[in-house]
């Protein structure tokens, strides 16, 4: 595919960002350290703007945008953190944003979103095609199109919290092993492979994200894109895409090691354990990746592994559940 960005493109993309974004701290515990036996590295995303890196690819995007493209205004779908994103990118920059999001979207992501400025266009997840409704909408309105992943400014942007693990990192002079992230459409992850491509090279990185969702480890076993079978559930509804976006799998087919899946229950652990040992709350989608080590899916001993909280924008209600442990 042409028009795949590079290594050079997150570096740009950091020059963006800096001053605008939150640079989340790489923070480590000695319980978990403890437990696995090697030494973890959590990269807390929650603490970014809006609660999730989805920011971070957001603004890169928009920032660029011509003054006539302002004007006309963008329009974005999402199941709630790159809606975030793109909001609150927008209102920073005076843009207008129209953002489809579907009905059953977590409270929480829905005001946060209309609270920062959109206008919010439901759907019914089971029935609508939100892709459709965006670009009428694109089309009625004369607005740019911000996907949620498969855009190279957006993934370029994303790419930045892996530059910033591994700056990190070899400032404590630590190499990295390895390296844990979700994967929804993959726009993480991609980016995560453009960064470390460069920065760090030797390290391997895997995708996690929730079983009967888990199309990237079944791409990449298959060697190209696989949909996900109907029926499925979870409650990570960040991890929900069908299928790896096209320019998203371009990507983390040539540099993926691996992927790995995680059971609701392994997920609902791993969001006590952060609560609990980290004092972070981070949604299910956020922590399937703290999940893949927690259960053992990697094997941690004495290596040195750098692990994503992609974001914490979960709902108050099913996190006293999750928490409580009903």
């Amino acid at each position: 595919m042409s028009g795949l960005p590079q290594g050079v493109d997150v570096r740009l993309a950091a020059a963006r960002l800096q001053g605008v974004t939150v640079r989340t701290p790489l923070l480590e515990c000695a319980a978990l350290n403890e437990r696995v036996g090697g030494r973890i590295l959590i990269k807390p995303e929650v603490l970014q703007r809006t609660g999730t890196f989805k920011f971070r690819g957001a603004y890169n995007r928009l920032v660029q945008l011509t003054p006539h493209e302002r004007e006309a205004g963008v329009v974005a779908w999402s199941s709630g953190n790159h809606a975030q994103g793109v909001a609150a990118a927008a209102a920073l920059l005076g843009i207008k944003a129209r953002i489809v999001m579907p009905a059953d979207a977590p409270r929480i992501k829905t005001e946060r979103t209309a609270a920062l400025g959109a206008e919010i266009v439901p759907y019914d997840r089971l029935r609508d095609d939100r892709e459709a409704i965006g670009r009428a909408l694109a089309a009625a309105h004369g607005a740019i199109i911000v996907p949620p992943y498969d855009d190279p400014q957006i993934v370029s942007g994303q790419g930045t919290v892996a530059l910033e693990i591994a700056e990190d990192a070899a400032r404590l002079g630590l190499t990295l092993d390895a390296l844990l992230a979700p994967a929804g459409g993959g726009g993480l992850i991609a980016g995560m492979c453009l960064a470390l491509g460069d920065a760090s090279p030797a390290t391997k990185i895997y995708s996690v994200e929730p079983t009967g969702f888990d199309d990237h480890r079944l791409s990449l076993i298959a060697g190209k894109r696989v949909a996900n079978e109907a029926g499925g559930n979870s409650f990570c509804d960040a991890l929900l895409a069908p299928m790896p976006g096209a320019l998203t799998f371009e990507i983390n087919r040539a540099r993926l090691a691996g992927g790995f899946a995680v059971s609701d229950d392994e997920v609902a652990a791993a969001m006590r354990y952060a609560f609990t040992e980290m004092k972070l709350v981070v949604e299910p989608g956020g922590a399937v990746a703290l999940a893949a080590v927690l259960s053992g899916k990697i094997d941690a001993r004495g290596k040195t592994v750098a692990v994503v909280l992609s974001g914490g924008n979960v709902d108050p209600r099913l996190f006293a559940r999750v928490i409580s442990g009903l």
